[in-house]
């Protein structure tokens, strides 16, 4: 099917969708509607720009006819001129129905949980996250975001061993999507009197934020561990039974939570991280069949895979996956990412283009 193909269907599917809307039994039905709006909601843009897409190739024909028959100067050039113009403007629609067909990542529009570890360089590595995890919060305070941390396991100078948050908001996972892999920094370190360069890497996680309705956790696959709570925190502590362990026992994945007094709390906030690394999981496994087509755009998202460099020394940051260089390092880690993202994006756009 080719993509006029394509078009049309939607075209049909978009005024079919429309009919329904106006059924008196559908609007009784209020998850029917929902589904039905949101799909009316998707299509509608894609559309509309095809309907302009139609009505510029009517014209474009009543211009040929024109110019086949007249025999008059005057219309013959006012025509070529109107041809010129129209032209132009099929090519351009072409281009935005081409990227208006680009499969939509269902997830961009979702609120995220975010990973930060320190990974290789003891110190450095943990102050590093540290520095990521304010460099997202400041992004995320630019976009009108709201940010909670669910978890977090600091050093006591300023850095953490892992710190666990959720970024609520609009697009959130679209953006920040990008993001997961492992962040290398290269700076001297406070500690170094010889004033060497010391390289260390902070490794991030972005994955969807997903609700209960999203997948499907049997409660009976979950071990609960309740535990009494240890470190920092106050007397109560080690007096109460809060803490609360998640076990998934098909994946075998583990969340622990100490952070609030309640163990109810604990044990909420316990499962949405577990819901969140689940939904990864199965999805991480889901796509293996296509691993080699998603390193071949931005890459996998694994942790393990080098994605970026904060150079000190040169002031700039590197992005490995499309060769960008921005000699903003302070203003980066100030919050200061559009730039990086929307890179990222563009020309993850320009690579599923081609694969279309």
């Amino acid at each position: 099917m080719d993509i006029f193909d394509q078009l049309e269907n939607l075209e049909i599917r978009y005024d079919e969708i429309n009919a329904m809307l106006s059924d008196p039994e559908i609007t009784k039905d209020s998850k029917k509607l929902t589904e039905l709006s949101k799909e009316e909601g998707d299509l509608r843009e894609t559309v509309q720009v095809y309907r302009e897409y139609k009505k510029i190739l009517a014209d474009l024909e009543g211009t040929e006819e024109v110019l086949a028959d007249s025999s008059d100067a005057e219309l013959t050039e006012l025509a070529e001129l109107e041809k010129e113009e129209l032209l132009e403007s099929k090519e351009n629609s072409e281009e935005e129905l081409r990227i208006l067909l680009i499969p939509k990542d269902e997830n961009d529009g979702k609120n995220i949980i975010m990973e930060i570890r320190g990974a290789a360089g003891g110190d450095e590595a943990q102050l590093f996250a540290g520095d990521l995890f304010h460099m997202y919060q400041k992004y995320a305070d630019k976009q009108g975001w709201q940010t909670e941390v669910l978890e977090s396991h600091s050093t006591g100078i300023g850095g953490y061993k892992e710190i666990i948050l959720s970024i609520s908001g609009k697009e959130v996972y679209g953006k920040l999507k990008y993001e997961s892999g492992a962040h290398r920094v290269q700076r001297v370190p406070e500690t170094e009197s010889q004033g060497r360069v010391h390289t260390s890497t902070s490794t991030v996680l972005v994955m969807p934020e997903v609700e209960d309705v999203e997948i499907d956790i049997n409660q009976s696959d979950i071990r609960v561990d309740i535990y009494r709570a240890s470190g920092a925190g106050g007397q109560h502590v080690n007096m109460t039974d809060s803490a609360v362990r998640l076990t998934h026992e098909p994946t075998g994945i583990v969340v622990a939570m100490q952070d609030e007094r309640s163990q109810l709390k604990n044990r909420e906030k316990a499962m949405k991280i577990l819901r969140s690394r689940v939904f990864e999981f199965y999805e991480q496994q889901a796509q293996a069949e296509v691993d080699a087509e998603r390193k071949s755009t931005i890459g996998t998202g694994d942790r393990s895979e080098r994605i970026r460099t904060y150079n000190f020394p040169q002031g700039r940051v590197t992005d490995h996956r499309i060769n960008l260089t921005v000699h903003k390092l302070e203003q980066v880690l100030n919050g200061e990412l559009d730039e990086i993202i929307e890179s990222l994006r563009l020309q993850d756009q320009a690579q599923k283009l081609e694969q279309l």
